[in-house]
């Protein structure tokens, strides 16, 4: 009888726990069916810009290919200049349109004031102490304050000239050098030395060594450090990815890390070791960045720590340097390609300058039409042909759409200054457009540099070189193209620089009228 109740309960608790079971599976299925369609009816809510079908998980990922820029133009032109996207984890905004740009930039300034949170962010910038990367707030208007009005001002733009002078002497002495053996001149290493120099002048006040060879393997060293994209990766996309350690990409950013901070440390650590020892430190005519740095530092240690000195220097480095010589990569090239607007600068620099001394800085105010050559370099290949990322900070409306709170904004600068319906013949190299008028280099549809309280505060002194740097060797040498007519123009697909495939090589002489000036160099 004993057995007998136990089979009997046995299969009562069995009925009820099948019974129980299934109860919690339908139960589960109307609270999933519930949760569903709550979130549909939500969605329908949102009025999200034009968005390509996604696919699950990975979202819009399977439409990108390299370069980047050219792909997300080609999305914008089927989509319209508004486009949202799903990539992974994250919501994107991206953008072509003038007028959108100018809301978000203007308009919704503070709601965009962010940077995005990032892998390479979070390990490479000093906990956020640079003024490129600190999230918007105390620190970074701080930090911005020091950049623009105690570093990069007008007035210590001024101060700097004597470096930007002396820099591109050495480049001509180099390319006279070069010329005298009729061989061919690699001028993405030249001008790659020139803007590494500078930058390292402006930072430390010391550049590399003047040994051509020593110079090149320090220019190497250099580019290994300070090169590599700071921007988002595909862990940034798939957290679980860096949970795994995912090709090694957390542990190589580690590596980079360690290697800059100890070159930073290093020449942090060389310049105190100086200022000690001078007596008068505080009377330095010109001080570096660094040495200024650290007389704030004495003022106030807690805020001008050592993480915010090397943060500043890492920024001038990473943003001063390649920039400003794929610009000149650029122009360069494309003057060699169209020689009457390359004999065009020429006159204008014979007439304002003459063939007794080499173009300074003061010169360069009277020579508008090299401004127009480099304004329309920048308009056709942007160093930067996708802005760096903002990142919004609560929800907000943009040309009449709904961009949640979280998004990541990305401008196609590219895609802008190639726009049939904004410029005139976007593909042509017309530096006339530029002339006469300053109405197009302004606003949003001209953004080599960005926009808003976000934008490049190093433009000065980077557009002061790259004028400075073409217009001497314009001045003092002809130019030809080395195996062909014309130089091949095929931009790179790596990396966020917008650079030339095919580094450019050319065919220098000395002018015969200038012979005599640059035998003194």
């Amino acid at each position: 009888m004993h057995r007998l109740d136990s089979s009997i309960n046995s299969r009562n608790y069995r009925a009820f726990f099948v019974s129980s079971m299934g109860n919690l599976y339908h139960y589960f299925c109307f609270i999933l069916i519930i949760f569903l369609t709550l979130k549909l009816l939500t969605q329908r809510k949102h009025n999200l810009p034009p968005s390509p079908l996604s696919l699950p998980f990975i979202g819009h990922f399977h439409l990108l290919r390299n370069p980047l820029y050219k792909s997300l133009a080609a999305l914008l032109s089927k989509y319209g200049p508004i486009l949202y996207l799903r990539l992974g984890s994250r919501r994107v905004l991206v953008l072509s349109s003038p007028s959108a740009v100018e809301e978000c930039f203007c308009k919704n300034d503070m709601i965009f004031a962010n940077r995005p949170p990032t892998m390479a962010g979070d390990i490479l910038m000093y906990d956020g102490r640079s003024y490129v990367w600190a999230p918007h707030g105390p620190l970074w208007r701080n930090l911005r304050r020091v950049s623009v009005v105690e570093v990069l001002s007008s007035i210590n733009v001024q101060k700097f000239s004597y470096i930007r002078e002396d820099e591109v002497g050495h480049l001509v002495r180099c390319l006279f050098e070069d010329s005298a053996g009729s061989c061919k001149v690699d001028l993405k290493c030249l001008f790659g030395l020139l803007t590494m120099n500078v930058m390292l002048k402006m930072a430390s006040g010391e550049a590399a060594a003047r040994d051509r060879e020593a110079e090149k393997m320090v220019f190497e060293e250099f580019k290994s450090m300070f090169f590599p994209s700071l921007g988002t990766n595909i862990c940034d996309f798939f957290p679980v990815l860096k949970w795994i350690g995912f090709q090694g990409i957390e542990k190589g950013l580690k590596e980079l890390y360690r290697r800059r901070d100890e070159y930073l440390q290093k020449l942090v650590d060389e310049i105190r070791l100086n200022r000690s020892r001078t007596l008068h430190a505080a009377a330095i005519k010109n001080p570096s960045l660094i040495e200024k740095l650290l007389s704030f530092q004495e003022e106030d240690p807690q805020f001008f720590s050592n993480e915010v000195i090397k943060g500043m220097a890492l920024m001038m480095f990473i943003a001063g340097t390649e920039t400003s010589s794929v610009t000149l990569e650029w122009a360069m090239s494309l003057l060699m390609n169209h020689p009457k607007a390359l004999e065009k600068v020429r006159e204008e620099i014979d007439s304002h300058v003459g063939h007794e001394r080499l173009l300074n800085d003061s010169d360069l105010a009277k020579l508008p039409y090299l401004r127009c050559v480099v304004n329309e370099t920048l308009r056709l290949y942007p160093p930067a042909p996708i802005l760096v990322p903002h990142y919004s900070s609560e929800d907000c409306m943009v040309s009449g759409y709904e961009v949640p709170k979280g998004t990541l904004l990305i401008v196609n600068a590219w895609a802008i200054h190639n726009d049939p319906s904004i410029w005139d013949e976007p593909t042509k190299f017309k530096p006339e457009r530029f002339e006469g008028s300053l109405e197009e280099q302004e606003g949003s549809k001209f953004l080599p540099f960005g926009l808003g309280r976000r934008a490049c505060p190093g433009t000065t002194t980077g557009l002061r070189l790259v004028l400075l740097a073409l217009g001497a060797a314009i001045q003092c040498f002809h130019w030809e193209n080395v195996g062909s007519d014309t130089v091949d123009m095929t931009p790179g697909t790596a990396g966020p620089a917008l650079s030339k495939a095919m580094p450019l090589m050319a065919q220098c002489s000395p002018r015969p009228d200038l012979i005599k000036l640059l035998s003194q160099f």
